[in-house]
């Protein structure tokens, strides 16, 4: 390497931040140095949250009939699939739901739904009652990944109490054309912008294991810290029958972790939660996350497929001698 992996620890300890080539030589470290990658990942987490990670949690709010051709959804109308579908599940419902992510130590509740974006009506108040609900009751702060938002959505979810807004790039701007054509690249990031710009914290990250490149992980990473995300979710492929990406491989735990510590050394003071995917990728290494920079995971059931028990996740956290977070970390 040009530069020592000490090098540029002490470079993002200090404040300093990775340029795309430095990136990309971390990118293509061999097998054998990445123990020594992870160590340094920890320590920049370790910086940033101490001892402390997050437990957060997802609702599927809606289901299904999505006009969105994202190959590896299993939600599209696209494709063939034996994902759910039904509307926009009841107020009691969603607090009920609310309610149980809170009691296992999740300390936010994402209102999940299917479909391109939201506008004003029925469903966007439905959901704004429950925000308000939450935001008063404040035992978990609420959430929302409602596709793309205009103007006026956005400011009724934060007159309602909206706290953090969702919305995954998925991939790089290079490699989004080989998963969707049905919406361009910058509606998007338009809407994780105009999130950001309203004053809601926003969470937007990516799904690996697409076919995309290491060098395109790296460059979705750019994107995401031009845009100053809070926090950045990571998932990765957990392919569904009946979607274009139905064979594809799992990829092996030690380039899931690779990827992580990367995330964590281009955004080192980001949240990096770890969801979709982790059980099939990561198989017996799901501790080694946290090692590899993560500063948390998403408990519980995914959209459509089912998740960890949270009490096996919080063993894990205490196990690796970890700190349950009982605030969102940024």
């Amino acid at each position: 390497m040009q530069r020592s992996l000490e090098s540029y620890e002490q470079m993002v300890l200090s404040g300093g931040m990775l340029n795309v080539p430095q990136a990309l030589e971390l990118a293509a470290l061999p097998h054998d140095a990445l123990p020594a990658l992870f160590a340094m990942a920890t320590r920049v987490r370790t910086a940033a949250f101490g001892s402390r990670v997050a437990l957060c949690a997802i609702v599927n709010a809606k289901s299904g009939r999505c006009p969105e051709d994202c190959s590896f959804c299993a939600q599209s109308a696209h494709h063939r699939t034996h994902a759910p579908q039904y509307s926009l599940l009841s107020e009691d419902e969603l607090l009920d739901r609310a309610h149980a992510a809170a009691a296992c130590g999740a300390v936010c509740y994402g209102i999940v739904t299917s479909g391109s974006g939201i506008r004003a009506g029925e469903e966007l108040d439905r959901i704004c009652r429950v925000i308000d609900r939450l935001r008063k009751e404040g035992q978990i702060a609420p959430g929302a990944s409602l596709g793309t938002l205009d103007t006026p959505a956005v400011q009724a979810l934060k007159a309602a109490g909206l706290v953090t807004y969702h919305h995954n790039l998925e991939t790089s701007r290079s490699f989004f054309p080989r998963i969707c054509s049905t919406h361009a690249y910058d509606n998007d990031v338009n809407t994780v912008r105009l999130a950001k710009q309203s004053g809601l914290k926003v969470c937007s990250g990516g799904l690996f294991g697409l076919g995309e490149t290491m060098a395109q992980r790296v460059e979705l990473a750019f994107t995401l810290r031009e845009l100053d995300v809070d926090s950045v979710p990571m998932n990765f492929l957990d392919p569904v029958a009946g979607t274009p990406l139905a064979d594809s491989a799992a990829l092996t735990p030690m380039e899931c972790l690779h990827t992580i510590a990367l995330y964590r050394l281009i955004l080192p003071t980001a949240h990096i939660t770890i969801c979709g995917g982790r059980e099939r990728n990561l198989r017996e290494l799901q501790a080694w996350l946290f090692l590899a920079g993560a500063s948390g995971i998403m408990t519980g059931n995914y959209l459509t497929k089912e998740g960890r028990q949270p009490a096996d996740d919080i063993r894990l956290i205490t196990d690796l001698g970890l700190t349950l977070a009982k605030e969102l970390l940024r």
